[in-house]
């Protein structure tokens, strides 16, 4: 969509709550879009606009909504080279390199994932009416590997949606310091904001802000100090592995933030490989999977572990 755009649609049943009806009838937009259309005005019913979401609909109300251009998003495209591993006219999926960091930020102004992908993508669609890439999930700066982006609004909300429903799998590589004593767990506790460090998460009970934290894992291959891990996320949160492996009494090698950041060679970051993501075609459903082949720092560790013994 370049420009503006009308559409026109009649209720064919009254009763129902303006933004909760069009919300079913155009699944391309979010609700909270939606409702800034109507607060604006841009929804009219039977002639008339309608600024509330709360208005409620009646048999043969002819509607006509008028939706802007996106608007661009305040930063300049780059031409960062991406590896892509799929991509379509709805979603794409990279191999994020170690040291891209996602979003701008103080710091980061530029030179991020998003400025890579304005250039990659200069016809995006537009997103809650700004005309930028749909993050779906975040990878840490130093954390490479296979990750979604949705071009449009329709694409975003199912990702996200699957991600939710733990219909879409993460699966990733990590090689930690030690030897767990089994070959295989779960690690279930709370993450949160780290109460003296802001830039650290830390488990945290849900009474003071921890969320939910769920991570399977299993070990590859073990190395006497070190080991080769498997993890499948069954939730998203920030820091996550990184948190959980500490807490197991096996950070990961390399991390300085939630270790002593040892490794045998030196890495640019922490150990961690997002290899595997699976999900489903937003409109297809057709199953999709994408392998990210790790980074030469990774493999690295893994042949000089390997070669070691």
């Amino acid at each position: 969509m370049t420009g503006a755009e009308t559409l026109t649609l009649t209720a064919l049943q009254g009763g129902e709550r303006l933004d909760r009806w069009l919300s079913a009838q155009l699944p391309q937009f979010s609700r909270s879009r939606l409702q800034k259309l109507i607060e604006g005005r841009q929804v009219w019913v039977n002639d008339q606009p309608v600024a509330s979401k709360h208005y409620k609909l009646q048999s043969g109300d002819r509607l006509y909504l008028e939706i802007p251009a996106p608007e661009p998003l305040d930063l300049l495209p780059e031409d960062i080279p991406l590896e892509i591993l799929y991509e379509d006219d709805q979603l794409l999926i990279l191999n994020k390199p170690v040291g891209l960091v996602v979003h701008p930020a103080p710091g980061h102004s530029d030179g991020t994932l998003v400025n890579a992908l304005l250039a990659h993508c200069p016809d995006l669609a537009g997103i809650g009416g700004v005309r930028r890439p749909g993050i779906v999930h975040r990878l840490d700066k130093d954390t490479s590997g296979a990750m979604a982006v949705a071009k449009t609004e329709a694409a975003l909300q199912s990702l996200q949606a699957q991600l939710k429903t733990k219909t879409a799998r993460r699966l990733y590589w990590g090689v930690v310091q030690g030897s767990p004593k089994s070959a295989s767990g779960v690690i279930n506790l709370p993450i949160g904001r780290h109460p003296k460090d802001r830039l650290k998460m830390g488990i945290v009970s849900p009474e003071k802000g921890g969320r939910e934290a769920v991570t399977h894992w299993r070990v590859k291959e073990t190395f006497g100090d070190y080991s080769w891990l498997e993890f499948q996320l069954q939730t998203g949160r920030t820091h996550q592995i990184r948190v959980h492996t500490k807490e197991l009494g096996h950070p990961l090698a390399g991390d300085l933030l939630y270790g002593a950041g040892k490794s045998p060679v030196k890495l640019p970051g922490q150990a961690l490989h997002a290899y595997q993501l699976t999900l489903r075609h937003p409109l297809t459903q057709q199953e999709i999977q994408a392998t990210a082949p790790p980074p030469l720092s990774f493999t690295k560790l893994l042949t000089y572990l390997q070669n070691r013994r």
